[in-house]
């Protein structure tokens, strides 16, 4: 079945080039467009996609708030959300994670990387643009919470601390499991014991609290 995906974003090429680059995907289809981060969630909403794809800057309502709205951490059913944009600034990435974003990327990241944002975000996973994924990640140490990072309600093995720094360093699955030698149904165990313990939604949410204990440096 192929991943129903809204785009949004106010340029209406940058949004029709969008659109144009996931349809030609063999197993993406986008269902709706919007210019305004207003109609994006009332859209998405009506159409509940797979993965929603939003510019930060946008007229109305902005995409961090849109994202917030669909994806935040309040909600107990959230849609996944990609956010795409211009600025690689560390406060629009740690603000659009911290709103519930399942990836970010740079506009100009290419086709390739995009479709795997896209991809990423419907199987629950997370996807960051490699040139700013430790750099950024590192921030939330810095300008997190001023409240101590949460215990894991149980101690984590010494395998799932090697995911965790791998997970962190912005590694996939298929990346953990070659590097660690184990297979990817393990891999993807070995994540979901850390969400468990963690009480993190995603490999996002995994990677700040890895930066956040010191496991990983800047």
């Amino acid at each position: 079945m192929s991943i129903r995906v809204i785009v949004a974003d106010d340029q209406e090429i940058v949004r029709t080039g969008l659109a144009m680059i996931l349809d030609a995907q063999p197993d993406i289809e986008v269902i709706g467009q919007a210019a305004d981060g207003r109609r994006a969630v009332e859209l998405a909403r009506h159409l509940r996609p797979d993965v929603c794809l939003f510019d930060i800057r946008m007229p109305d309502l902005d995409g961090i708030e849109a994202t917030r709205r669909l994806a935040g951490p309040t909600l107990d059913d959230p849609l996944a959300v990609v956010v795409i944009t211009t600025f690689d600034l560390d406060d629009y990435v740690y603000t659009a994670l911290r709103a519930g974003a399942r990836g970010f990327l740079l506009k100009d990241a290419g086709p390739e990387l995009l479709a795997q944002a896209v991809h990423a975000a419907a199987d629950g996973d997370a996807l960051i643009a490699p040139s700013i994924t430790a750099r950024l990640l590192a921030a939330f140490a810095k300008t997190g919470p001023a409240t101590p990072p949460a215990q894991p309600v149980e101690a984590l093995t010494e395998r799932e601390e090697q995911i965790l720094v791998t997970v962190a360093r912005g590694r996939t699955n298929s990346e953990i499991a070659d590097e660690l030698y184990i297979s990817l149904s393990t891999v993807k165990a070995h994540i979901t014991n850390l969400m468990t313990k963690l009480g993190a939604r995603n490999r996002v949410e995994i990677a700040m609290w890895a930066y956040e204990t010191n496991r990983v440096g800047s």
